[in-house]
């Protein structure tokens, strides 16, 4: 089997079928109990009196818990210990759990949940940036400042200066698969949990904490979720955790899952967004400083908000070389549900600000936008970005050179692997660009009701986890006498295709088809202190992992055979599913057998570590990232001056996974990616109310992109050039890079708009028909037709 071949996902047959198991899915013991959270109904204030006997009397309870019933402390932070799993009587948000319903099923216990009278002090909440701001509502004593040379001078200095403000809205996960756990009490009280999340190890680590008992107590296993963008990263935690401790106190199996309005009520979305900035440029609109404040409304618990926030300064130069830069960060509390990671963990929202600045500063100078990106794009690599042999030699376009010295991100790491130029050279080409937004003026000057835009927009991306002990990952694999493999790595599967990609990369260092390899559910107790599924990193470390353990009983077994055969063990090859020992050839199977007789191990262990790595939040200096992935995106639109209704007609994407282990589910990967991000700035709204009730709680009320808001033409490519890097087979991560594309749907709603006046757009993001009319009307209120 070659990594590089587009194979079907390893459970696509399941997907389709139905018969894919998700924990939902998985059979329970007859005495099962099923839970459900009491919630707040305040979004601030303190509990006064909480009568519980209703809920106690009600039909199928078995228990109710409060925080004082809880054998131990149960937190459920993934960071800082301050995300009880029940309320010890304050309230934070509205929804927050108080209490917990024991039931003997589902129903019987949503249905108690209510029955509460909960009697409360209320106080005045704090729900917005202004608000928490004017409280100095925070995470951090102040605000977190990075700084590159003297942004102010070099602004002061320029010919010319924008400045301006965007709101980014955030964003629900939507994952298909809602949140879920089940806790099947053990011998000695041991604990089995079967969990949805995207971080094994860390409910592990909860669950035991919340037992008292050390992590060898505890065993979790995720076999897969049915979608996961980060909402399964940390907010798995109190499912999990509120299974467990039901099941020690009552000693019955507990399982529990939210429905989805509740889903959306506790779990926490995207960081919503305030960025102002300042940029100061000369007349061909090159950049020479800029000043970013970034305003993010981190909800009630510190959750991930402050790696989350770093990264949205770490991508606030996108691919854009920033001479000078002052880049400053509020980690704002507010009373709403915990913002939490999401797709791009604040990378997206660093993005849209410094592609706000370039459209912006093209709009004031006249000039076509991607001429300004492209003038702005870091220097080219030293070989031109050309890794692949047919990959198109090009010429940067006027005023752009291809400089030797390597340039320097706004946070010292040297950018030396940048391949944009070639890359927007080839999707101009590919896409026809610059005739088709002649065809979009010519079409905006005839037509005063629907107006088209169009827009080209980078990204770079960088992968690694900031937090840098989290590089790591760990894989066992055994190899059967009958010459089957199977496999364990940290990693888990939410439909992105990780555990088909490793399967790949095992059968390729044994030389097996894929029918050979099987991908066990991800283990805590098969492999240990896993990181999360998360930052793009699953095949870069787990794959490296799984490369690690098969090589080394690859090695054992040409050892034997190379002796068993006198041949010397580097003439031992396998392929095609045999190992060839000089003139002796024997089927992967037999050759397995031989060395299980002859007492040779076919198990190992493999582990792997990001090489290089050095970061320093505070001051905001290193080398966080190992390598950057890159793309862009070309999308044309159309919008409906009269009503603000829109829909993107064209997107062209060229993306870079460097050598692809798997083309086909990369692309999908792409399409996914782009489609969720042009989702979260276009239709997904979400809304509280001033009470701080989330309004948007439903799929009937907030709106994901449907299947028919797909471009008509999606033309979807890859770039086909290996990792400068050395990752698993010069690969690149895939995952969260390819939502940023659809920053692009953003830009070119704003050029829409921008034909009718002369005023700049300011479009806020989500774009909604709402605020795309209003921006209508602005814009023609400046003397536009």
């Amino acid at each position: 089997m070659s990594v590089s071949e587009s194979l079907p996902h390893d459970a696509a047959r399941l997907h389709v079928t139905g018969a894919a198991r998700y924990v939902d899915d998985i059979p329970v013991p007859r005495d099962t109990l099923h839970l459900a959270f009491g919630l707040s109904d305040i979004a601030r204030g303190r509990i006064t009196a909480m009568a519980l006997a209703e809920v106690r009397r009600a039909p199928g309870v078995v228990a109710v818990l409060t925080a004082a019933d809880l054998p131990h402390d149960a937190d459920c932070s993934p960071s800082a210990h301050d995300e009880p799993l029940l309320s010890t009587g304050a309230i934070h948000y509205h929804g927050q759990p108080l209490f917990l319903v024991i039931a003997t099923d589902h129903l019987a216990a949503r249905r108690a949940a209510h029955l509460a009278v909960l009697t409360c002090a209320q106080e005045p909440p704090i729900l917005t940036i202004d608000e928490a701001l004017a409280a100095d509502s925070r995470f951090e004593e102040g605000p977190r400042l990075w700084q590159k040379g003297d942004a102010a001078a070099a602004i002061a200095g320029a010919p010319h200066v924008v400045e301006g403000v965007i709101g980014i809205g955030g964003q629900e996960h939507f994952y298909l698969e809602g949140q879920a756990a089940l806790a099947l009490p053990q011998e000695n009280g041991d604990m089995l949990v079967h969990a949805s999340t995207q971080h094994p190890t860390e409910v592990q680590h909860k669950v035991a904490d919340a037992l008292g008992r050390p992590m060898h107590a505890v065993r979790v296993e995720t076999r897969r979720m049915g979608g996961g963008f980060g909402g399964k990263e940390s907010q798995a935690n109190a499912l999990a955790v509120a299974c467990a401790v039901a099941a020690h106190v009552t000693g019955r199996p507990c399982k529990m899952r939210y429905d989805r309005d509740d889903d959306m009520a506790i779990t926490g979305k995207r960081h919503d967004f305030r960025i102002t900035y300042r940029a100061g440029f000369d007349n061909t609109g090159r950049l020479t400083g800029v000043e970013f404040v970034q305003y993010a409304r981190c909800g009630w618990s510190q959750d991930l908000s402050l790696p989350v926030a770093d990264r949205a300064m770490l991508h606030a130069d996108n691919a854009y070389h920033l001479p000078a830069a002052r880049i400053e960060s509020h980690r704002l509390r507010t009373n709403t549900a915990s913002a939490t990671a999401f797709r791009g963990f604040g990378g997206p929202q660093g993005m849209v600000g410094i592609e706000r600045v370039m459209d912006h500063i093209a709009h004031v100078l006249g000039l076509d936008p991607l001429a300004v990106r492209q003038r702005n794009y870091y220097a080219a690599a030293a070989d031109g970005g050309l890794s692949a042999p047919h990959a198109p030699a090009a010429r940067p376009p006027e005023g752009i050179s291809r400089q030797m010295k390597p340039q320097t991100t706004p946070y010292g790491q040297v950018v030396e692997d940048f391949i944009l130029h070639e890359m927007t050279t080839a999707l101009v080409a590919s896409s026809d660009y610059h005739a088709r937004r002649d065809a979009v003026a010519a079409w905006n000057a005839a037509n005063p009701v629907l107006k088209k835009g169009i827009a080209l927009t980078p990204v770079k991306f960088g992968i690694s986890f900031t937090l840098t002990h989290l590089n790591q990952a760990g894989a066992l694999v055994h190899v059967y006498q009958d010459g089957s493999v199977a496999i364990n790595h940290g990693g888990t599967e939410m439909g992105q295709g990780l555990f088909q990609k490793v399967a790949q990369v095992a059968a390729a260092r044994f030389g097996l088809s894929q029918g050979a390899i099987r991908i066990t559910a991800t283990d805590t107790a098969k492999v240990p202190n896993t990181s999360a599924t998360a930052a793009s990193s699953g095949s870069d470390l787990n794959g490296m992992a799984v490369r690690a353990a098969c090589d080394t009983i690859r090695e054992r077994m040409a050892e034997f055979l190379a002796e068993y055969h006198q041949q010397r063990p580097d003439e031992v090859v396998f392929a095609g599913g045999a190992v060839q020992a000089g003139a002796h050839r024997l089927s992967f199977a037999e050759a397995a057998r031989l060395c299980y007789e002859h007492r040779i191990s076919l198990s190992s262990t493999g582990f792997y570590k990001t090489p290089g790595l050095a970061w320093d939040r505070i001051r905001g200096q290193g080398r966080p990232f190992f390598y950057f992935a890159y793309g862009a995106a070309v999308t044309e639109v159309v919008i409906d001056t009269l009503s603000g209704e829109n829909r993107i007609l064209r997107a062209d994407i060229l993306h870079d996974c460097g050598t692809s282990l798997n083309p086909a589910l990369d692309i999908g990967q792409i399409e996914g990616g782009y489609v969720q991000g042009a989702g979260w700035l276009t239709t997904e709204e979400l809304v509280w109310d001033a009470a701080g009730r989330l309004r948007t709680h439903a799929p009937s009320t907030y709106k994901i992109p449907a299947f028919s808001d797909r471009p008509e033409v999606f033309n979807v490519a890859l770039w086909d050039a290996g990792n400068r890097a050395e990752t698993i087979y010069r690969s690149k991560a895939v995952g969260e890079p390819p939502l940023m594309l659809g920053i692009s749907a953003l830009m070119a709603l704003s050029d829409a708009v921008a034909a009718c006046g002369p005023g700049y757009p300011a479009l806020d993001a989500p774009a909604t028909p709402e605020r795309i009319l209003r921006a209508v009307e602005r814009q023609r209120g400046c003397g536009g037709v």
